[in-house]
């Protein structure tokens, strides 16, 4: 695995920013998996990350770390995303996101976010930018 896939499958937030109705950015740090290439953000349908990737599929993301050299790094990119509705495949991606983020997902918060999760975004990267100093 090259450096910029162990750095994404190692870090926990996400920005992620996507195109309203009216042409405005909307950035937002989400929780992530990133596997078999793809990024997969757990949210409720409702929310305007959702809407947003909905009606735009286009897609810009953004995960770094350090203040100072030369401990920084980050990887930002473009990408397609698509609402994944299916509610068992919806439901066993949110558990493996939440996994990440809780011990146990019997947590009363996991609970939460696992019920109020009903789609996944998916994005699928189609160019990257990598910065390291």
């Amino acid at each position: 695995m090259n450096k910029r896939d162990e750095f994404l499958k190692s870090q926990k937030v996400l920005r992620l920013a996507t195109i309203g109705k009216d042409k405005t950015p909307h950035i937002v740090p989400v929780w992530y998996l990133y596997s078999a290439k793809k990024f997969y953000i757990g949210t409720n349908s409702k929310t305007t990350k959702a809407k947003n990737a909905k009606k735009s599929k286009r897609v810009s993301f953004c995960i770094d770390v350090g203040v100072s050299a030369p401990d920084i790094y980050g990887v930002m990119g473009q990408g397609d995303a698509k609402l994944i509705l299916e509610n068992s495949k919806v439901k066993r991606i949110a558990k493996k996101i939440l996994s990440r983020y809780f011990d146990s997902l019997e947590n009363r918060s996991a609970i939460e976010l696992l019920d109020d999760t009903d789609c996944i975004i998916e994005i699928d990267p189609i160019k990257y930018s990598i910065w390291n100093y």
